[in-house]
């Protein structure tokens, strides 16, 4: 990874990996088992899940696999997913790994997975050929993240907005980009579903931010949007202050060809 996008994320989930373990949206998300259905997993399976967090996806898989190797950018964020999950899942390994230089052989696993992450990823293109290239011919690659509609104003809208509330995002791809990505890496999609998410914005906007100021930009740069802009992102106001706020997810489950 870019080096200082690298800082930037190794200093955030480090600061807050106990809010990460926690947080509502990444340890109850609905998509949770909605994984286990797409994947269909086996327990001869070997599943790696790229930028592991608080471990959700690991936990969730792992009572149906082999073994699930759990890997993240960050030392502290790992470590503590470690302490909260070793005692219960034994199959779970937690290894130190970069998205985009996975430190394992072509065509190691059955499944790979990451939720909720490659919009930190400042090349998600060899995060995409790195994912493709330790899974086996016929391996599933299942991805959940934030995405960007394709019009461009409103994009542009979405990226301001996360980066002012969390410094290490990096950028929100479109899905005709993560489209294009998979197929050149050989990736072949067979399912997928767009959804609209609902945050409750203060806790959302607070678990990343680190000053009074920072928040308020946050909340400017939504107020200060055009109807059409708040309108696509379900944004609610009460006594002038943004409640919630509703960004698109998408879900894939793709084919190693």
């Amino acid at each position: 990874m870019n080096d200082e996008v690298k800082r930037k994320v190794i200093d955030q989930f480090g600061k807050n990996a106990e809010k990460y373990v926690t947080s509502e949206t990444h340890a109850k998300g609905e998509d949770l088992p909605v994984i286990v259905e797409w994947l269909k997993p086996s327990k001869k399976d070997v599943v790696l899940d790229i930028a592991t967090g608080g471990g959700h996806v690991a936990k969730t898989l792992s009572p149906f696999v082999s073994r699930v190797f759990a890997t993240d950018l960050t030392k502290d964020m790992l470590s503590n997913t470690a302490r909260h999950l070793n005692d219960t899942y034994k199959n779970i390994s937690f290894v130190i790994a970069d998205a985009e230089e996975l430190p394992f052989l072509d065509g190691t696993f059955d499944v790979v997975t990451c939720r909720i992450a490659p919009h930190h990823f400042p090349k998600p293109d060899a995060f995409v050929h790195e994912a493709a290239r330790v899974l086996k011919p016929g391996g599933a690659f299942l991805m959940i993240d934030n995405v960007v509609p394709e019009d461009h104003q409103l994009a542009e809208f979405m990226n301001t907005m996360e980066h002012l509330r969390d410094t290490s995002h990096n950028r929100c791809l479109s899905v005709n980009e993560w489209r294009m990505l998979f197929s050149s890496s050989g990736l072949e999609e067979s399912q997928s579903i767009l959804r609209k998410k609902t945050y409750t914005f203060p806790a959302w906007v607070e678990r990343t931010t680190e000053s009074e100021e920072q928040i308020r930009s946050v909340y400017d740069h939504i107020l200060h949007a055009n109807k059409d802009i708040q309108s696509y992102f379900q944004v609610k106001v009460e006594d002038d202050t943004v409640t919630s706020v509703s960004i698109d997810e998408w879900m894939v489950l793709c084919r190693k060809k």
